[in-house]
């Protein structure tokens, strides 16, 4: 097929998606309290956010914001190694550090962007990368973009995982895989994943945006869960806008590792600082993750109250021990319909469709908040059965 135009190409590309229940719409928020949004007039309990811990508005994290924007303003000025790296900035750094039992951190502006840092900075074609097949896409991506050889293996098969490794003669081998993955909720094999990375010495990251603040007995995330050294995961990247509730994301690990970052990865050489008073108000948000283990507590017991109550009305749910709850529903289309019911009466809960999850399982992916409670969780349940029994059940 031809086109007389760009426009013409575009349009004909937006139409398809379209027509396969796969165009994106952005809904605005025009207020948040809370795990309560205003939408289009209405208010809404949102089950689609990552705010894990419910820090987001927590009042020493908005205060610690406000401060420090007050002190340097609302803007870093400029890049960290040019003269946007403050005393804020530093400080976070060597309280993740020390969080996270690493000898040093580094900030990075957005977890894709720390993905795509570290990758390019430790890799090049030389190398090969071994990628679970349902890793975030920004660590696929970043494979893509260091030019070193991809193999991806079957999602947490650890036995194609070892497979691939023997068979490979490149200068240098570097496992990723996600700590939790973001779509199904489900914890990586990250003790294997060390001992393979161990066995054929390898590298190993692992991005734990979605671990991190939620799972171990101190919010440690997924490696803290498994009982890992830092050691045993040299790389260790996590997200700030989850658990923490606020904005970045960081890297951990020995100085070697931090000191060759600086030095050589272009997504934080070459992009401006986070706002001092992000930096401060993640300060404020890991003081309330070591003080409130309530927090944790709470958010992962309502995440398994959902989960035996969707058991009960007969829905597919994947096995998933955190706060993210999947509810496969098949057809985006499905998905579509469940997600605005529910919007109509009083549940934001968005529906998840390919590209992002594989075809034929579009899903509803709903997220829990320290800030909800049992009480919030039974209405939705509430809800999701008049639906299941509206569609005669979804197998």
């Amino acid at each position: 097929m031809s086109y007389s135009s760009l426009p013409d190409h575009f349009a004909a590309r937006l139409e398809a998606l379209q027509a396969q229940d796969l165009y994106r719409r952005r809904r605005v928020v025009e207020a948040v309290a809370g795990t309560r949004v205003h939408m289009d007039g209405r208010e809404l309990i949102n089950f689609s956010s990552n705010d894990y811990l419910g820090l987001a508005d927590h009042p020493r994290v908005v205060e610690a914001f406000r401060r420090a924007a007050g002190e340097y303003g609302v803007g870093s000025g400029a890049a960290h190694l040019i003269s946007g790296h403050t005393r804020e900035h530093h400080r976070f750094e060597e309280e993740l550090a020390d969080f996270t039992g690493r000898e040093r951190a580094l900030l990075f502006s957005t977890g894709y962007m720390a993905n795509a840092g570290v990758i390019a900075a430790l890799t090049d074609r030389h190398d090969a990368i071994y990628e679970d097949r349902l890793n975030h896409a920004s660590l696929i991506d970043a494979a893509q973009l260091s030019r070193a050889k991809m193999k991806r293996y079957a999602h947490v098969d650890t036995t194609a995982l070892a497979a691939l490794l023997g068979n490979d003669g490149s200068r240098w081998r570097l496992i990723v895989s996600d700590g939790v993955f973001s779509m199904d909720g489900d914890v990586a094999p990250v003790a294997e994943l060390a001992q393979l990375a161990t066995d054929h010495a390898a590298g190993l990251l692992i991005d734990d945006a979605h671990g991190f603040g939620v799972l171990g007995a101190r919010g440690g995330g997924s490696l803290e869960a498994a009982g890992l050294d830092p050691a045993e995961v040299p790389i260790l990247m996590c997200t700030l806008g989850k658990a923490l509730g606020v904005f970045g994301a960081f890297v951990a690990g020995d100085a070697a590792l931090i000191e060759t970052l600086i030095q050589s990865a272009r997504s934080y050489i070459y992009t401006t600082a986070l706002p001092p008073a992000v930096a401060a108000a993640g300060r404020a948000a890991l003081s309330l993750l070591r003080e409130e283990s309530w927090r944790r507590d709470h958010v992962l017991a309502l995440a398994q109250h959902f989960r035996a109550g969707v058991m009960q009305l007969g829905l597919q749910s994947p096995p998933s021990p955190t706060p993210i709850q999947p509810l496969i529903l098949g057809e985006a289309a499905t998905a579509l319909a469940w997600s605005a019911a529910l919007a109509r009466t009083g549940f934001l809960v968005q529906a998840i469709r390919p590209p992002t999850v594989p075809a034929g399982s579009a899903r509803l992916r709903v997220t829990f908040s320290a800030g909800h409670t049992q009480a919030d969780v039974d209405a939705l349940l509430a809800q999701l059965e008049t639906l299941a029994r509206g569609a005669g059940g979804v197998t």
